[in-house]
């Protein structure tokens, strides 16, 4: 049976990211961002946020574990929240605190669906126009 996909919003500082983000690594998982890229880029001291949006389950690979595929908030270096996509493995985003209340998490909620992409912002800094 298939885990029931948690409607919350985890909050995670950049170490836990990075293990995270390890983690989806070594399991060779399709959305994941770059080990070395987010220790470049991310704020050392911030905290990110995780919402977990989809359960992702490979038919064609039958080795790869199931997955949650999150909504990522990140905060860069530049002070920026940015938005980015993250498969965790269930029992591994089970195990983050559950630390934010309702009104925190619409509020994450919103910022997500309004935050420039990975992708857009790293277009922003490569062109010179970052903040």
């Amino acid at each position: 049976m298939t885990p029931s996909l948690p409607r919350t919003v985890r909050a995670v500082d950049t170490a836990q990211l990075l293990d995270l983000a390890q983690e989806a690594a070594m399991h060779s998982f399709s959305q994941r961002l770059p080990v070395d890229w987010l220790r470049e880029h991310l704020a050392a001291e911030a905290t990110h946020y995780l919402l977990p949006t989809l359960v992702q389950r490979l038919t064609h690979r039958l080795e790869m574990p199931l997955q949650w595929r999150c909504q990522q908030l990140l905060t860069v270096n530049t002070g920026e929240q940015i938005w980015g996509l993250l498969d965790v493995l269930p029992n591994t985003f089970d195990k983050i605190p559950e630390t934010l209340d309702t009104a925190s998490k619409k509020a994450i909620v919103n910022r997500i669906e309004h935050a420039v992409t990975v992708r857009e912002w790293m277009e922003r800094m490569a062109d010179g126009s970052g903040s």
